[in-house]
């Protein structure tokens, strides 16, 4: 039967387009957008998942630029402690010339006086961001920010590797340019005259020799840590791919599978326009029927 005031064939065809163009629409987004799932109605599960690894990543990220941060700090140590080590190593060798009865050790006194100076100085220059490793002052332990985890209970902290500046830095404090307490403190007491004896010479040695000796253990705390931030770097950086590449499954639209869908759907709509088409011309078919 057909009528006039019901056309159900135009019905279902418009029903069948309205269907193929939300369809294209949604394609069309997936196609300029690059997301299958660009909000949460596309897919609640997956939308979650990937907004808290993409905040993760965020804070890893940053976690990252911090290590970078603490890095130079820590290379900035190091450059100090080699410094030192070879300021030492001078002092050193000044005392053992000074074991020759012949030497005039005043002279060499005034040597020992420069690099006791030069030490202070390098200890006093050491300082990145306004921190300094080198005099640990009021302080005892500084730390670099190395990290960024969530547990498995969803949890967030900031993980940080630690460096004992109270055991490793070279003084306590510097007054008026003048280094005291910490690693070399001793060795600022080193003080030669024209009747130094051997002895007193050799009590200096021994200090200069416990000075070295903390400071090497000093620049292999500093090197370690130096380690520890060249793998942490590494590890971060493919952590952050991973979790990008983790996310771009759940989210990313297969841009090969849309733009075939795409490519089929604009064929559907063509056939379901010409599909209402014809289904609404029906009605006006009926008209023939009335001609005389």
């Amino acid at each position: 039967m057909t009528s006039i005031l019901t056309n159900t064939s135009a019905m279902s065809a418009l029903q069948t387009l309205r269907s193929i163009n939300t369809d294209l629409s949604n394609t069309q987004d997936r196609v300029s957008s690059g997301f299958r799932v660009g909000q949460a109605k596309d897919n609640v599960a997956y939308w979650s998942i990937s907004t808290t690894m993409n905040s993760d990543n965020k804070a890893l990220n940053a976690a990252s630029d911090a290590l970078g941060v603490g890095a130079a700090k820590v290379d900035t140590a190091y450059a100090a402690m080699e410094s030192a080590i070879s300021a030492v190593d001078e002092i050193k060798a000044k005392l053992v010339t000074a074991s020759e009865q012949s030497t005039d050790k005043g002279q060499i006194q005034l040597e020992i006086g420069k690099l006791q100076e030069q030490l202070s100085a390098i200890a006093q220059g050491a300082s990145f961001s306004g921190e300094n490793w080198m005099v640990y002052g009021d302080a005892t332990q500084a730390s670099v920010v190395d990290g960024f985890i969530r547990n498995a209970s969803g949890g967030v902290s900031v993980t940080t590797a630690k460096f004992n500046i109270a055991s490793y830095a070279m003084f306590e404090s510097i007054t008026s340019g003048v280094g005291s307490g910490g690693i070399l403190g001793s060795v600022m007491s080193v003080a030669l005259t024209s009747v130094s004896t051997q002895g007193d010479i050799d009590a200096f040695m021994t200090i200069v020799e416990t000075a070295m000796s903390g400071l090497t253990d000093s620049a292999a705390a500093i090197g370690a840590l130096q380690t520890r931030i060249d793998l942490q770097d590494a590890y971060s950086a493919k952590l952050s791919d991973a979790m990008e590449a983790g996310v771009s499954r759940l989210v990313d639209a297969d841009m090969e599978e849309e733009s075939a869908k795409l490519s089929a759907l604009q064929t559907q709509q063509q056939l379901a326009i010409q599909s209402l088409s014809i289904a609404n011309s029906s009605a006006q078919n009926i008209m023939s029927l009335f001609r005389q």
